[in-house]
């Protein structure tokens, strides 16, 4: 295996792909890997840092028709995008997906879905045999169980490819505070779902606002 280190082993969002696989109501539903609410809150809060950062975001349903269209805290961060609705289970078999992600130019393909150990497993595998950089958002994406999950990030990781939550990911993209260009949306979508950080630093804010109370009086 090569092992990822190194500064330039960081991602970038110049050189990000997001691809967002099958959010979709009946994959929810039978979603056990993870409090249902807290993933379609991460996979809100990748899809916004992706806007923020400017990182463009391919977003893809399987039959959807059957299985319900892509939650609306994803779809509505990129108003008017067409979803690319597949038949594939295998997404990177779906050459309009292949060929979206192609057309971005970028190779670091970033990738979070519902099921983990289906939905994301099999086309990160074959990205990575392809020579794509691959990272999986985990706590964006979820599995029929936790072992079912579990086993597919430990599939993966054998396979080199590298596993990331979506908080560490934006993260890596800002890398700099002084990135003015960006700090202030990261810090929105912070506030939106980061739970308790978001409400400590609107706490801060609050007491940084806050006059103390004269002594004398």
């Amino acid at each position: 295996m090569t092992f990822r280190n190194g500064l330039s082993s960081l991602l970038r969002p110049e050189d990000s792909v997001l691809v967002m696989i099958d959010h979709q109501p009946y994959q929810l539903a039978n979603l056990n890997s993870h409090d249902p609410h807290m993933v379609v809150n991460n996979a809100a809060g990748l899809a916004k840092a992706a806007k923020v950062f400017g990182v463009p975001t391919i977003l893809t349903s399987v039959v959807e028709d059957r299985g319900g269209r892509i939650f609306p805290q994803i779809t509505d961060v990129f108003p008017g995008q067409t979803v690319i609705d597949r038949t594939f289970i295998n997404t990177w078999e779906d050459p309009k997906v292949v060929d979206a992600v192609k057309a971005t130019g970028r190779k670091q393909l970033v990738i979070a879905g519902l099921w983990t150990e289906i939905c994301v497993a099999m086309p990160a595998i074959q990205a990575a045999g392809e020579g794509w950089d691959v990272t999986v958002i985990t706590d964006a994406s979820g599995g029929i169980s936790l072992e079912g999950h579990q086993v597919a990030i430990q599939r993966m990781i054998a396979a080199g490819i590298n596993m990331m939550t979506w908080v560490a990911l934006a993260s890596e993209w800002q890398r700099d505070w002084a990135r003015t260009e960006t700090a202030a949306g990261l810090v929105d979508v912070v506030i939106e779902h980061l739970a308790g950080s978001g409400i400590a630093f609107l706490w801060e804010q609050q007491l940084l606002n806050t006059p103390v109370p004269d002594a004398a009086s």
